[in-house]
């Protein structure tokens, strides 16, 4: 091996010494051809002052202008992403704020020589251009993102609350524009233009951001997560919807003027929706996954993408409508979209967006704002947008059934407005709907009410927390439930311990899914049936339940790593009706292993756990209770809240012990019901026999196991509320 390496090199350098001499023999054989006077000869110094010359053309040069541009953008963009995110807020307003400081209000002013020289007003058309192309396939991203599975799933919901949110702060916006338009815009532009697109600003919910909001905070499965998040796309769709009209009536002047463009633009959405998309639909199930996918078939896509741009372009609706339209109409294949998305997001969002974001802190001179009345103006703004939506969203959700705490954290997630605000209030610039002034408050009004979104979330939560240690008489019930219908049934229980004091307390209901190949859209559709039962009972209790769910593959370490989070005051979980037999003997058997899944979860977690455990169970007047010395003096404390709160009469099993303090309180307790309350002493626990109309038996977790050690006494038990009992409650 060393011999051939050797011998190449040997080669390379005889070819390398005998084309050279070749070469310099061809030049020497040609220099009689000119002459060269002494004085054109450049001494030392001229030579480097030709260099430098040379060099200055270069970096005069269009294309090393947009290359010195684009590294000066990228590498603040980058600095500011990780600085916004060491302050616990989203990337996205690191990189706006990025935008602004490169621009003519910190960088232009600090150093206005360099400024000029880096973003020369004749080099920014080509940095327009390149950042409206990242645009285009930036807004393709997030019509993909656009769930419609998701949107249908939740539609009465999303509809309410996002449609709530948008034209209440539309309403917010034109009244704002009469104190605004006379003194700052009237010279500029017809009063109808400007008071829609101030209405529009108002109305945009920024859907990225959004959602990685509710990625970071882990709330993305969670039921509060999936309906913000399918309330901001549906709020997406309509807000992009109204602009592409408020655009069309900007262009033509009046409403009339603009209705064949409407026309027009309603008739290329329904041939994307009708023709075009079926289409993709039938493409699509081919080519669902990476190794089917080629260049090609991309290609293809991009020009669907492309089409689609120009032909709203041409319409007068601006080319990201187009670009989002061809999203939203991909074929709904979750694979197909992962791989497009995969292969056009990073490119827009890491090198096309930050562009943008340049070329918008461009055109924003916060000097702009220079007295106390534009500050007003700013101030209005920002309020009009915050409690617009904050307003809008959160009483909407309200009135569809969530609590106080869910609704406002909705809310306020929906006033986030980031990128697409930006993007909406550039096409107003370039149509010249805004003056500058407008533009700029505007782009401060975005920057604040995406800036306070996380802050007011942390203080929502601070504020409910605080609110519920202060309720002394609240506690916190939890159930977890597998099949649906078992939800209804462990609220029931909860109603049959608690009686009518169940309505003071926050009921919280968690369903976990096994399995990991659930895309957002089935696992909102799944959640939506699996929790149908436990609101139908709690409609009828008048109880308002908090939801929990999740998709997951490792069932017992969540749900004990959630109950750990919540810190419920009691847990209470569902089991079948052979519940701790043959638990002890087998780690292979299905109910023996989920009896073993129990004992770990009353392991780990802190709080009483009860376990129902189903046998045909039906509602009766009469329920039983067995009390098996001091170790289960707690069941007193459900006793007398039974008795207090309840019309039911109650079975007392004990063992009949003289001298016991235990028997001495179960006395007391039937004397101060006596109507309420039957006796039945026992001799030993397997001897206990309940009345043929019982159809609950409530017992301590380790009596149950007592009992289950002889099979036959076990059996004959009717249904069971077992409780596991850790502190005194």
């Amino acid at each position: 091996m060393m011999e051939k390496k050797q011998k190449n090199y040997l080669i390379y350098l005889i070819i390398l010494v005998l084309f050279g001499g070749l070469i310099y023999a061809a030049i020497r054989g040609g220099s009689h051809l000119f002459q060269v006077s002494a004085s054109e000869v450049a001494s030392g110094e001229n030579a480097f002052e030709m260099f430098t010359s040379i060099l200055q053309d270069n970096l005069n040069h269009p294309l090393s202008i947009l290359l010195l541009q684009i590294i000066i953008v990228l590498f603040v963009v980058r600095v500011f992403t990780i600085l916004f995110k060491w302050l616990r807020q989203p990337g996205v307003i690191g990189e706006i704020v990025a935008g602004i400081v490169i621009g003519p209000s910190v960088l232009g002013a600090l150093y206005p020589e360099f400024f000029g020289f880096i973003f020369r007003p004749e080099s920014l058309t080509n940095l327009e251009l390149i950042s409206q192309l990242g645009l285009v396939l930036f807004m393709f991203v997030i019509g993909m993102e656009v769930d419609f599975g998701t949107l249908k799933s939740r539609l009465n919901k999303t509809i309410v609350i996002s449609h709530s949110g948008i034209l209440l702060s539309f309403f917010l916006g034109i009244l704002a524009s009469f104190w605004i338009y006379e003194e700052y815009a009237s010279h500029q532009t017809p009063f109808l233009p400007f008071s829609l697109f101030i209405g529009i600003s108002m109305s945009i919910t920024a859907f990225p951001v959004l959602a990685r909001i509710i990625q970071e905070r882990n709330m993305t499965r969670k039921p509060i997560g999936i309906l913000t998040i399918a309330s901001a796309a549906n709020d997406d769709v309509t807000a992009w919807c109204l602009l592409a009209v408020v655009i069309a009536i900007t262009k033509a002047g009046t409403l009339g003027g603009a209705m064949y463009t409407i026309l027009l633009t309603l008739a290329y959405i329904v041939i994307m929706f009708a023709v075009v998309r079926p289409f993709l639909k039938k493409i699509g199930d081919v080519y669902s996954n990476k190794e089917v996918i080629n260049k090609t078939f991309v290609g293809f896509i991009f020009l669907i993408l492309t089409i689609s741009s120009a032909i709203t372009e041409a319409l007068g609706i601006h080319a990201l409508f187009g670009a989002f339209m061809a999203g939203v109409i991909m074929p709904s294949n979750f694979g197909f979209r992962k791989v497009m998305m995969e292969k056009v997001e990073d490119v827009a969002l890491v090198f096309f967006l930050p562009l943008f974001f340049a070329f918008t802190g461009l055109r924003t001179q916060i000097g702009l704002i220079n007295t106390p009345e534009l500050w007003g103006v700013c101030l209005m703004l920002i309020a009009v947008a915050f409690f617009g939506k904050l307003g809008g969203c959160s009483i909407a959700a309200r009135l569809v059934g969530e609590n106080w705490k869910d609704s406002l954290t909705i809310g306020t997630l929906m006033t986030t407005r980031g990128l697409m605000e930006l993007v909406a209030l550039n096409i107003g610039y370039e149509l010249g709907i805004l003056p500058p002034s407008i533009f700029v408050i505007l782009i401060i009004m975005a920057l604040v009410t995406t800036f306070t979104t996380t802050p007011m979330l942390n203080l929502l939560e601070w504020v409910f927390k605080k609110r519920e240690q202060k309720t002394t008489l609240q506690r916190k019930l939890m159930l977890f439930f597998g099949r649906p219908e078992t939800g209804g049934r462990l609220l029931s229980i909860y109603q049959l311990l608690f009686g009518s004091q169940l309505s003071r307390h926050q009921v919280i209901a968690a369903h976990y899914t096994m399995g990991t190949d659930f895309t957002q859209t089935s696992a909102a559709q799944f959640m939506e049936e699996s929790f149908i039962p436990v609101e139908k009972e709690a409609k009828q209790l008048r109880v308002n339940i908090d939801k929990r769910y999740k998709v997951t593959d490792n069932l017992v370490p969540d749900m004990i790593s959630t109950v750990k989070a919540e810190a419920p005051d009691i847990l209470l979980l569902g089991a079948g009706p052979r519940f701790m037999m043959d638990g002890e003997k087998s780690m292979t058997a299905f109910f023996g292993l989920f009896r073993k899944k129990v004992d770990d979860v009353i392991r780990h977690v802190s709080c009483p756990v009860a376990v129902f455990v189903n046998r045909d169970y039906h509602e009766s007047e009469e329920l039983s209770l067995l009390i098996n010395g001091e170790p289960d003096s707690f069941l007193l404390t459900y006793l007398n809240r039974l008795l207090e709160s309840g019309d039911k009469v109650v079975h007392l099993h004990y063992l009949d012990s003289p001298d016991s303090q235990m028997v001495v309180q179960i006395l007391a307790v039937q004397q101060e019901y006596p109507s309420k309350t039957v006796l039945h002493p026992l001799q030993r626990l397997e001897d206990i026999a309940l009345p043929p109309d019982d159809s609950l038996l409530v017992l301590s977790y380790d009596t149950c196991a007592k009992i289950a050690t002889h099979e036959a006494a076990y059996k004959a038990l009717p249904s069971l509320v077992v409780i596991k009992n850790k502190v005194m409650f």
